[in-house]
């Protein structure tokens, strides 16, 4: 009897155990089967729209069976790029600015650039009112695509491209508060609205590159724009431009290179806020020994060369100095010249750290999305990307800025109602001394507004031919 009872004990534990281990794999299936589903209502809930709006997901193309292209905007109301369509269903994109915005609204044919690129997944996409939307369908018709609303300011961008003129080169403006991109303009340039048929001269047009977009991925000599990059080095080593003294002679040699002031100006003696002032090569050359290549480098790259923009349409900007390079290197590279290249997109982002307390807001190019019927969809909110430099040194290198326009190289900029601040730059591009021209700045230094950044290729100096660009926008901004 005992051992019957014993064998029941047992036959009931191995059958527990059993259950035990059924119960356990439909557990373990029944968690599969609700992460598959919680991940599937994730994906078409949350992630399905950004992978779909990748510019390298093709599908994005088919929704043109079914929508209407919408619209590009400006910021001030002017249609900037929009889908005609005609009565035997053809569509044509047009865009009313011509070649205005070429590179920054882009084409969509032959591929896609700039903005059709960019917001080509919301373009193609139509969130107008679900009836009319089944009515339409219903029908057979097209639905009408998102409006995309972007920052460019169309007054701004028309004064900067009849500012930039006949002249190869480049213009940005934008918010440092915000990140805001008002202004795009690059030279030579091309109509959007006859692409297709002038499309075989464009790709091989290798004289003037009309389809390269100069101010994101342009690739120039920062000239003397970049003694901002040497002068926060000197006061990240020194912790002061007080006490800086050198005497300038007009030129410098070391190992038997020389550097010369531009057109060989003697300025003197020099404290640092003169010699920022007067754009002195020699003082920021012989700085640039003292300081050595791995220091100037550890600040360049604090202030994004040799690292990915926050745009991924941003060409990388390089810096070669490290703790190797020879003396005439150093003493070129301090002046922003040797192999530094940078894009004017990326001085216009150190200026604007500058003008925001050392900040570096997120640039972008699209304000908001609505619908057909004006309803929004998505707005951009402004964000910070990144301190570039603490608040104490954005204000030390404003107060450098500010001399420059009130007894330096761009005191063009003084006296006209507003307060700016800026750099001038002339970048030497071949061995005749033939130079680009360089400004960048900012307006009204106590609560900086915009952010201007402007190459003229080969323009000479930045104060004949850059300047007055500038003052150009800082004039329609406050005055237009």
């Amino acid at each position: 009897m005992k051992e019957q009872k014993r064998r029941e004990r047992e036959a009931i534990k191995q059958k527990k155990a059993r259950n035990r281990e059924y119960s356990f794999v439909s557990y373990f299936f029944v968690l599969i089967f609700v992460s598959l589903i919680g991940y599937v209502i994730y994906y078409n809930g949350m992630k399905s729209e950004e992978f779909i709006n990748s510019p390298y997901n093709t599908r994005q193309d088919t929704f043109s069976d079914r929508v209407i292209r919408g619209q590009i905007q400006s910021s001030d109301g002017e249609v900037l790029a929009r889908t005609d369509v005609y009565e035997d269903g053809t569509e044509d994109r047009v865009y009313p600015y011509s070649n205005i915005f070429a590179h920054v609204v882009g084409y969509e044919s032959n591929g896609k650039s700039g903005l059709e690129s960019e917001a080509n997944f919301q373009l193609l996409t139509s969130h107008a009112f679900f009836l009319e939307q089944m009515k339409n369908e219903f029908k057979g018709e097209k639905n009408m695509g998102d409006t995309v609303i972007s920052t460019l300011n169309a007054n701004l961008q028309v004064t900067a491209y009849n500012a930039l003129g006949d002249r190869r080169g480049a213009v940005v403006a934008m918010e440092p508060s915000t990140g805001r991109v008002l202004t795009m303009v690059s030279k030579p340039d091309f109509d959007p609205n006859t692409i297709a048929d002038n499309w075989e001269w464009l790709v091989n047009d290798e004289n003037d590159s009309s389809l390269l977009n100069r101010a994101t991925n342009g690739a120039y000599p920062p000239g003397s724009t970049f003694k901002i990059v040497t002068a926060l080095d000197y006061f990240r080593n020194k912790g002061s431009f007080e006490g800086y003294s050198y005497l300038c002679q007009g030129s410098i040699t070391l190992e038997d290179h020389t550097i010369r002031c531009y057109n060989g100006t003697v300025h003197g003696q020099e404290n640092f806020y003169s010699a920022f002032a007067s754009s002195c090569n020699c003082a920021f050359a012989e700085m640039g020994t003292e300081l050595g290549g791995s220091s100037l480098r550890d600040t360049a790259e604090d202030l994004l060369f040799n690292k990915k923009l926050p745009l991924d349409s941003y060409r990388k900007s390089s810096f070669s100095l490290d703790g190797k390079s020879v003396t005439p290197l150093i003493m070129q590279t301090a002046i922003g010249q040797g192999n530094t290249l940078v894009s004017p997109m990326h001085m216009a982002l150190i200026t604007s750290a500058v003008a925001n307390g050392g900040v570096l807001m997120k640039p972008y190019l699209i304000d908001q999305v609505v619908n057909n019927s004006g309803e929004l969809v998505k707005k951009t909110e402004a964000s910070s990307y990144k301190r570039l430099m603490t608040t104490n040194e954005a204000n030390l290198l404003g107060k450098l800025m500010k001399d420059v326009v009130d007894y330096g190289t761009a005191t063009a900029l003084s006296g006209r109602g507003y307060t700016a601040a800026g750099k001038t730059g002339s970048a030497e591009f071949d061995e005749q001394g033939s130079s680009h021209a360089w400004f960048v700045g900012y307006s009204n230094i106590d609560d900086p507004d915009l952010v201007v950044a402007v190459i003229v290729e080969n323009g000479g100096s930045g104060s004949e031919s850059a300047v007055p660009i500038a003052g150009q926008l800082f004039d329609a901004y406050y005055y237009n």
